[in-house]
């Protein structure tokens, strides 16, 4: 038999199986009828069910998964903005005046930069500065150089915000769609903080606006395994810093419309931790209770990028919305009946701002009443769309509300290239 996973006599393992494997009847493992002679089958695959003379945690139903298991907590969100911002009228007009050289009907740039909904974005540059930007490797240096300076203070306001020090992190996670750096950005700011050089570190590259919701999956994974430590994820999106000028089409139009620059940082301490005392009132800090990850296939051509010399070059098909409102509601009622759980059980929902015509699709999918999803509308007006760092933008709005009270459900979600969604239940 394998020795017990890192927390197994804490009450706290949820791993089981050979070399550590996780397996778990929550995620769709079918649940084992008991045999003939009354014997539990659960414990022919678990052998840690054999050793504590009674179900493991990961073996038990769903439904009581949800209060046996010590899930990880959110501790805390930093947030941090480019300081150099411009209203739409303003990016529009500096753009209007850029491609009518070009011949392009500014009236029609003007159409597409209002329907965004967006009121203003923070930018990477201040704005004179984006008309001599010219190649990959210049927007890329830009992107590391301004890279560092807002991860490092999204970073700094998370961990002061949870009461910690860069000192306190063992698990640092970084998701980023809008640059290029080995080293990699965490492992640079890794040493501006003067983190402890044991942290294990995650950079992921390529999820797109999936990133947030995927990241925040990966840390509350690891916090599994080791339900005594602190994990952070770190976003940082740069997106004015892939504008691609010379591109006339209508998704690079509809791009320089809606997306904005900024980072989060998301703190998380592992299940074992004692939990974060509560100011009197307050609803304490959600618990991430289960993750589900759902791959379309075939769908590559949705959203992604083309690598062209210039840069990142957006590919971002008009039917987005149209995929997502196709599928989030089976997905979400998938992942919520694993738990016993149906959509009116939620009563936060915390949606990526992918766009007014994405919010609605996700709204209608899901027969939402507008106001369910008023912060990531509320957000996408403020700041615009920050790829992965927009729905952990939106948690923060939810957890600085206060308005959750103990035992609400939330659900997380976010779609991007692939095409995929990943979709995060929380529990305060």
């Amino acid at each position: 038999m394998d020795a017990p996973p890192p927390g197994a006599g804490r009450g706290a393992p949820v791993l089981c199986g050979r070399a550590g494997r996780r397996t778990s009847h929550a995620r769709g493992v079918p649940q084992l009828s008991p045999r003939p002679d009354g014997s539990d089958p659960a414990a022919a695959r678990c052998p840690l069910a054999v050793q504590v003379g009674s179900r493991h945690p990961c073996c038990t139903p769903p439904e009581r998964s949800l209060t046996s298991t010590p899930h990880p907590e959110i501790l805390s969100v930093g947030l941090a903005l480019p300081p150099h911002f411009a209203d739409q009228e303003t990016l529009t007009a500096a753009l209007s005046a850029f491609w009518s050289r070009q011949h392009f009907n500014p009236e029609r740039l003007a159409q597409i930069h209002r329907a965004a909904l967006v009121q203003g974005r923070h930018l990477a540059l201040p704005l004179a500065e984006y008309a001599g930007l010219r190649g990959l490797g210049a927007r890329n240096d830009a992107f590391i150089r301004v890279g560092l300076e807002v991860g490092e203070a999204a970073l700094r306001d998370g961990l002061a915000r949870a009461g910690l020090e860069p000192r306190d992190v063992d698990h640092l996670f970084f998701v980023t769609v809008t640059g290029l750096a080995t080293p990699s950005l965490e492992a640079r700011l890794m040493n501006r903080l003067g983190m402890k050089p044991s942290v294990k570190r995650t950079p992921i590259f390529g999820l797109g606006c999936l990133a947030g919701a995927a990241g925040l999956a990966r840390a509350s994974d690891a916090l599994r395994a080791f339900p005594g430590e602190v994990a952070v994820l770190l976003s940082v999106e740069l997106c004015s810093l892939t504008l691609q000028p010379e591109d006339l089409s209508i998704p690079n139009v509809v791009a320089t419309g809606l997306f904005g620059d900024g980072a989060a940082a998301v703190v998380l301490g592992g299940g074992a931790r004692p939990p974060r005392p509560a100011s009197p009132g307050a609803p304490g800090s959600p618990r991430v209770i289960d993750t589900r990850s759902v791959f379309y296939p075939d769908t590559e051509w949705v959203m992604g990028w083309d690598v062209v010399d210039s840069g990142f070059k957006i590919v971002l098909s008009a039917k987005v919305p149209e995929v997502v409102e196709r599928h989030v509601g089976g997905d979400v009622d998938a992942f919520l009946g694993a738990h016993g759980l149906a959509r009116g059980d939620v009563r936060h929902w915390i949606a990526h701002t992918g766009g007014p015509k994405v919010l609605e699709a996700f709204r209608a999918g899901l027969g939402l009443p507008e106001a369910a999803l008023a912060r990531s509308y509320a957000s996408l007006r403020e700041v615009g769309n920050l790829s992965s760092a927009s729905v952990l933008f939106v948690l923060a709005d939810h957890l600085a509300a206060g308005e959750a009270r103990p035992g609400d459900l939330g659900l997380l979600a976010a779609m991007g290239p692939g095409f995929a969604a990943e979709l995060v239940l929380l529990r305060w």
